[in-house]
């Protein structure tokens, strides 16, 4: 067959619709936390959930859109495919629609059901399979079927954003943090979906010379993810049970992963990044998903190895996405106790502010 040439003023009208929406929206509030038992050890989140769609996944949706257009496979009045747990698909809609496109994401029939209503909602359509690991080839052949594109998340992530600079997510944490006291972060912390977040911080520290020796990466990983067991020994686990922290957490290494960008990966118990969600949701006044808590349970392990070294500091992370989508599951204790997740002991530690015994044991 031969190639299908995309119209260039459509290509221009697209580029200049997304262009406008980014400067209609403001860049993301980065939030400071007071804990006062972290003495020396200021925490700051940066709250990605402000993005019109909801997501860190708005910066990531974006890029993907701006690549596949300029790649010339997002075409005019193709639909757009996409492979994703939630929110990657939800922000993915929002441009669709923006664009006038079709969208459809293709997603494992446990996804929580607010993300599909919001996808629906944003004009997408949701194709639903059994199993996570069957979403990639499914959505593969749902784009070639119809004659779309799959935008391809898990491929995509670490070269569709520009991680030398542009507004992207490291830049903008970095610049806002310039008039803080600890302006270079010690650590900055984030979680592994596609590892498209890492990559471009990663690459950002060590582009950018007056961080690359004071600030490291450092990746969390929930349970039932590959992330984890390939950095630390080079090999993935096969036939993972599906993970219960959407957004974060593989049952196998994306390629776009790339572990060569990190200085130190910690897994989490499943339980911790629900108790430390609940938790921070408190604390915020307003509800934080899963992910967001899996992020805390990184900073408060990093933050408590700087105080017991007696070292001040910064860390940051992200607030990933709002607690509204994990009403029928963060916040609904009957689903909780049908994971048998005991969340009572970390979150006795978490309000004590004494979660250094929780972690150590975890550690065991």
């Amino acid at each position: 067959m031969p190639v299908q040439l995309p119209c260039r003023n459509w290509i221009c009208a697209a580029i200049g619709k997304i262009e406008a929406d980014f400067n209609r929206s403001a860049d993301t509030h980065l939030l400071k936390l007071d804990l006062p038992h972290l003495d020396g050890v200021d925490v700051y989140l940066k709250d990605e959930s402000t993005h019109p769609s909801g997501s860190l996944k708005h910066r990531l949706a974006r890029s993907l859109m701006l690549y596949g257009i300029c790649s010339g496979w997002v075409r005019e009045g193709a639909p757009v495919v996409e492979a994703s747990s939630g929110s990657t698909a939800i922000s993915e809609a929002y441009f669709a629609r923006l664009l006038g496109l079709p969208f459809i994401a293709v997603a494992p029939k446990t996804t929580a059901p607010k993300k599909l209503e919001e996808i629906e909602f944003l004009g997408g359509r949701v194709h639903l399979v059994e199993n996570a690991s069957q979403i990639y080839a499914e959505a593969q052949a749902l784009a070639d079927r119809l004659g779309g594109h799959y935008l391809d998340q898990f491929t995509h992530a670490e070269r569709a954003t520009d991680w030398r600079g542009n507004n992207n997510i490291a830049e903008s944490l970095f610049s806002q943090m310039a008039r803080e006291p600890h302006p270079t972060p010690r650590w900055v912390v984030v979680g592994a979906g596609t590892g498209g977040t890492s990559a471009t911080i990663g690459r950002f520290i060590r582009y950018n010379t007056c961080y690359a020796g004071a600030t490291q990466l450092c990746v969390v990983d929930p349970e039932n993810s590959a992330f984890f067991d390939h950095y630390a020994a080079g090999a993935s686990p096969v036939d993972l049970p599906p993970g219960r922290v959407e957004g974060i957490g593989r049952p196998r290494v994306e390629p776009s992963f790339l572990p060569t960008v990190v200085d130190r990966m910690v897994r989490v118990p499943d339980a911790a990044s629900f108790a430390a969600a609940r938790w921070l949701s408190k604390l915020l006044g307003r509800r934080v998903g899963t992910s967001t808590g899996t992020n805390m349970i990184g900073v408060l392990t990093l933050a408590h190895e700087m105080q017991a070294r007696g070292e001040k500091g910064s860390i940051v992370s992200l607030v990933c996405d709002s607690g509204e989508r994990y009403m029928d599951t963060l916040f609904d204790d009957a689903w909780i106790a049908r994971q048998g997740l005991d969340l009572a002991p970390w979150t006795a530690q978490l309000e004590a502010g004494a979660l250094r015994a929780q972690l150590e044991s975890a550690a065991r």
